[in-house]
């Protein structure tokens, strides 16, 4: 084979490359700008069901990070934790919530508490816990060990693994079982819990210097 022919064999070879690239760009354009159509139609239609149901109370809901994990709206922040339960683990959870009746006022003392929840998943093999809360993660698991500890170990006594509140490793524990919300919205973000009493104790003052007044 003598170097013309070998020049055009490179030559040859390097064009069919270039279509090659040409076509698979041309693809790659394709796909984008589809998906920026799609993006754009989603941005369109929640715009008009924000205009047409929504209402402006002049609040930020936009969500920032916690911390190590979990969403955060204005100074109220999301904990989201899926973990296996042990064997016969449901049922003595579910007593413990019974016997407790929504009084679990240990977790008053937290202080940053908003609520939280227990959901059974899975043929009770696996709870969801959730809550929502003021601040930051790390010190809001800080509070759970140095506030409730007791509390903490009963409720969380029945999953699989539980090293125990005051154990070095919660913290990683609950990183590993912790799923950060896809979204997260907080109706009056700018208030902590404390904010709220405090404002329910002013209101509760003055519907009852009313009353009085009235009397």
């Amino acid at each position: 084979m003598n170097n013309d022919t070998k020049n055009n064999n490179a030559k040859n070879a390097d064009a069919k490359n270039n279509k090659k690239r040409i076509i698979d760009n041309s693809e790659d354009l394709k796909a984008k700008i589809t998906e920026s159509i799609d993006d754009f139609k989603l941005r369109a239609e929640l715009l008009i069901a924000n205009l047409k149901e929504g209402g402006d109370d002049g609040y930020d809901h936009s969500t920032t990070t916690a911390g190590e994990k979990g969403l955060k709206s204005g100074k109220v922040s999301e904990l989201t934790v899926i973990a296996p339960l042990k064997e016969g683990g449901a049922e003595r959870l579910k007593k413990v919530l019974e016997i407790a009746g929504g009084n679990l006022a240990g977790a008053t003392r937290v202080g940053t508490l908003h609520d939280l929840r227990f959901v059974f998943l899975d043929n009770d093999t696996r709870v969801l816990f959730c809550t929502a809360y003021d601040g930051d993660w790390d010190p809001y698991i800080d509070d759970f060990a140095t506030k409730i500890p007791e509390l903490m170990d009963i409720l969380f006594g029945s999953v699989e693994g539980w090293p125990g509140i005051k154990d070095p490793s919660v913290k990683q524990f609950i990183l590993d079982h912790q799923i950060t919300a896809a979204g997260w919205y907080v109706g009056v973000p700018h208030l902590t819990i404390q904010d709220i009493r405090r404002q329910d104790r002013i209101v509760k003052g003055i519907n009852k210097a009313l009353d009085e007044a009235q009397s």
